[in-house]
Order: structure tokens, then sequence, then C-alpha cells
């Protein structure tokens, strides 16, 4: 998005450049990720950062309000609903889709909300990778608030592992190792020192909760929550003794309730330039005649699914629980990212971290996907080059 920067980029670029770099991350973290790298990271223009920034604060005024927990009640299901709710999300994600104003000018447009931590670690790892086997600036970085890698991941250790012997400290998921994001798991072990734990894996003493280690049994004090609802409940087979929704003698880092208080439910209540206009299906006193400038999203789906993109009123009229959707106006994403074969679309994920004694959270990192489908996703983008996950630098 920066000619002066792309330019030189792209000319420079070789796919050997390119693989090694790929290698050097397989190495570090003694895995392959299953998803896409980008060929590029993307260089992120002053007036984009300005407005990113300003939207992330809009969106937080709302998030600090002191009834955001009465208005966000709604979004919490029966039967799933956890015990020891802090008092506020830990992480907090606002992805973005880059499009252009009407004076020719780059421009966010949220897509989502989320209260769930996602690739914390993996986006340093990955940053890291590019400014070793390419030539960036020096004074482009993809943290903020004065962070470097160094005081970054001890940020995350503070929060995370807090006074906690980090061996208490778990990291929690279904499966771990064969989830697409693996290689975050294998980073935060590596550089904070937490295993990373299937939620079948933790055993029961009344309220304490144990895993077992080089035949120790190690109570958990903490657990860095990873596991999602959606896929729990579709895991029947999953043979467990601990379930979310009991009282266990653990803290969360990441309280699971904030992936449904921060979600696609919290559209609606903002307000702000850089967010579409969103509505609750059931709240919705009349069908847009324009409906293919809007998307039909399930409130309680995960990674896109059950999105509606083509929409019409009949796929509105045919919805038996309306209270569990948003209609949202589309976003235009724009071709910003020149590429060898034809421009990418970009998405930016602003990554947030809310200490527990701070009044707001604050901008740490970003993640990027490029696309050149009708969705940013997989299933939109194969066997297309210049796509796939990177990170933004960002000048200081």
């Amino acid at each position: 998005m920066i000619p002066e920067l792309r330019n030189p980029f792209n000319a420079q670029f070789t796919d050997a450049s390119y693989q090694t770099c790929l290698d050097w991350i397989a190495n570090q973290s003694n895995h392959r990720q299953p998803f896409r790298i980008a060929e590029t990271p993307v260089f992120i223009p002053k007036l984009l950062k300005e407005r990113l920034v300003t939207a992330c604060e809009e969106i937080v005024d709302v998030i600090v309000r002191p009834d955001f927990k009465e208005l966000s009640d709604r979004a919490l299901l029966s039967g799933q609903t956890v015990p020891g709710e802090t008092p506020h999300s830990t992480f907090l994600q606002f992805d973005f889709g880059v499009c252009i104003d009407k004076n020719g000018d780059f421009t966010p447009q949220l897509i989502e909300a989320q209260g769930f931590p996602s690739l914390y670690f993996f986006q340093d790892l990955l940053a890291k990778a590019y400014r070793q086997h390419f030539d960036l600036p020096e004074h482009y970085t993809h943290l903020f608030g004065g962070l470097d890698s160094e005081n970054y991941i001890e940020k995350l250790r503070r929060i995370i592992i807090g006074d906690h012997d980090p061996e208490q400290v778990i990291l929690l998921e279904i499966e771990p190792e064969k989830q697409t994001t693996a290689i975050d798991f294998i980073c935060a072990k590596k550089v904070i020192g937490i295993e990373y734990i299937c939620i079948s894996k933790l055993k029961k003493e009344g309220k304490d909760v144990f895993y077992y280690k080089d035949g120790r049994k190690i109570q958990v004090k903490r657990i860095f929550n990873r596991v999602i609802f959606d896929e729990l409940i579709r895991r029947d087979d999953l043979k467990r003794e601990f379930y979310l929704t009991h009282e266990h003698n653990v803290e969360w880092v990441g309280h699971p309730n904030w992936f449904f208080r921060l979600s696609k439910h919290t559209l609606p209540l903002l307000k702000s330039e850089y967010v579409p206009q969103s509505f609750y299906l059931d709240e919705l006193k009349e069908i847009p005649t324009d409906l293919q400038n809007y998307v039909l999203k399930p409130l309680y789906s995960f990674a896109g699914t059950g999105v509606i993109i083509n929409l019409n009123r009949f796929d509105i009229e045919a919805i038996t629980d309306p209270e569990n959707y948003i209609l949202q106006r589309k976003v235009q994403y724009a071709p910003v990212i020149p590429t060898p074969d034809g421009p990418s679309k970009c998405e930016i994920r602003m990554m947030l971290l809310w200490e527990p004694d701070a009044d707001r959270p604050k901008l740490v990192n970003n993640l990027i996907r490029l696309s050149k489908g009708e969705m940013v996703g997989v299933r939109y983008n194969k066997d297309k080059t210049w796509v796939g996950g990177s990170v933004g630098f960002f000048e200081q």
C-alpha cells in the first residue's frame, strides 16, 4: 500500500527467498503450519494507521461502558456459561477490511470483533521471519505502544502466567496438536514455557484440576483458554472429566464468556464511520430493499460457518430463529496490494491486550490476511498465490 516500499519488494522477490522464509519458520517451531503464509508482509501508510487506531478506540469506548455487560448478557447462551467470569476480556481482536473512501484514500471497515486470543505468539515469529529474509525498512514495526519483541513477549508472559509457576498454567484446547493454529501453541510453549493440553487430558479431584507431565501430577491454577464451545459441542466422541460450565479452583486468562460477549453480537452496538451498519435480525423492523448490499451472519458460528453473502429476502424469511442472526452491511474490500498475478485484498486484525488493573485495553500487535477470492478464507483462495496469513508493518 506504500508504492515506495511495495515496488522494490515485488521487484526483488524470489520464490527461493520465500521458501527459505517458510523453512526458517518451520525450523524455529519444529512444525510446518497447514495454513498458507503469504509471500509478503503489508506496509501500512500513516493515514490508514491513524484510522485503524481511531476505529479501535471508538470500539473500545463502547466495550468499557459500565453497562456493556448488561448489553451483552443476551449473548451468553444457556448451558454455555462458565463460572468465575473476569471483569473484562483479556484479549480483544478487531478485524477490518481495507476499503477505498470517496476521496480515494484507504479506510478500514469493521468485519468482526472478538474477545478471544488468536496467534498472539505466532504473529511475532512471522514478523521476525519476514524481517530476516526480506529487506524491510527499520523504522516500520508490527507492534504498537513502543513495544519491541522482547517486552511484547514479557507482557504476554505477565498477563498469562502472572505470579504462578508456569507448570501450573496451561493452554487449553481440543486436541491441540491437530488444530490449524497449533504453531501458535508451540510458540507459546517455547517462549513462555506453558504446556498445551487437550481438555480430555484434565483430571479432577473435587474442584481441583490436574494434568500429568512426565509421570508427575501437576495442579492447574490458571487456564489460558483456546477452547471454542462451537467445536466442543460437536465433539461427542471426546471423553472427559473437565467441563467448562462446572465450578473449578482455577483462574481464567481469556474467560470463555467473553467469546460470546465480545463477538458478532457486539456489532449492532457500535456506531462509527468505520463500522458498517448492523442489526439484530429479530429487531429488524423491515427488510432492506437492497439486500444485495448486506450479509447475513449467525451470531454463534465460527470461522465463517453459515454466513450468507449473496442474500435475498427468502433467505431472511426462512430463518426460524432470528434472535441468533445479525444483518450487516457488506464491506467492499479493495484490491490494494499489487502482486505479480493480480492485486490482493487485505483484512487487518488489530490485536489488543487488557491487563487486569488497566482502565482500557491497548493495541499491541496485528495480523493480516490477503485474499483474491470473494471472501477471506482458504476455500476462496485455493490455487492462488500472494494470499494467506501475513503481518502489517506500520511506520513508527
